[in-house]
């Protein structure tokens, strides 16, 4: 009786254990596309037989990344989140383009969060912020370039955010710090890769 019941459990179990990942994250990376390539001169028939396309040249498909438009308005939310559509201990919207002299409005929509700058990871002559634990705080950006934020208590889990003023004068500056400054993360380690090419 109890092999059933393990039999049972043990596929929810492995269903719904991706490392922590969404289901649709963990589909993605393990789709791939097999694609036949025929060369000038070779048949380029469809073959029925699955050696043929398994001996056949496969190309894997890629996504190309999003990137981000220019948000409407001079106000913007940025929600801190434990969870959304991007994964756990999250910026919603993480990555954000505006124009210079926008407000940034960064709600403590879930508990335990704040939202800072990075040191060296701002344009050069931008006024730095630390918002507390569980409480709103509202940014006005005066100078153009690329911000990189987080969330100070959970840094380590790459609860980042990266918002882009005006023109990205400073990415080679930032894409510099970034490598050292995602070390220290112990989770989501290509976050901010991925969230500076969405730019």
């Amino acid at each position: 009786m109890k092999n059933k019941y393990f039999l049972i459990i043990l596929p929810l179990v492995l269903m719904f254990s991706f490392n922590g990942k969404k289901y649709d994250e963990a589909v993605k990376e393990r789709l791939s596309v097999l694609v036949r390539v025929c060369l000038e001169g070779e048949d380029c028939g469809v073959s029925s037989q699955s050696s043929d396309m398994t001996s056949s040249m496969s190309i894997v498909a890629t996504n190309e990344t999003k990137k981000v438009e220019l948000s409407k308005g001079s106000e913007h939310v940025v929600k801190m989140l434990n969870s959304g559509d991007g994964g756990q201990m999250i910026f919603e919207p993480a990555v954000l383009k505006v124009s210079k002299g926008d407000t940034i409005h960064f709600k403590a929509t879930d508990m335990s969060h704040n939202s800072a700058s990075i040191d060296g990871m701002l344009p050069d002559g931008a006024v730095a912020w630390a918002g507390a634990m569980n409480a709103d705080i509202s940014v006005t950006l005066d100078t153009e370039g690329i911000y990189v934020y987080q969330c100070d208590p959970h840094a380590m889990m790459a609860m980042i955010g990266v918002i882009q003023v005006g023109e990205a004068t400073n990415m080679d500056a930032i894409k510099q710090a970034s490598n050292s400054y995602k070390s220290s993360f112990i989770m989501n380690t290509n976050r901010i890769d991925d969230y500076l090419n969405q730019l």
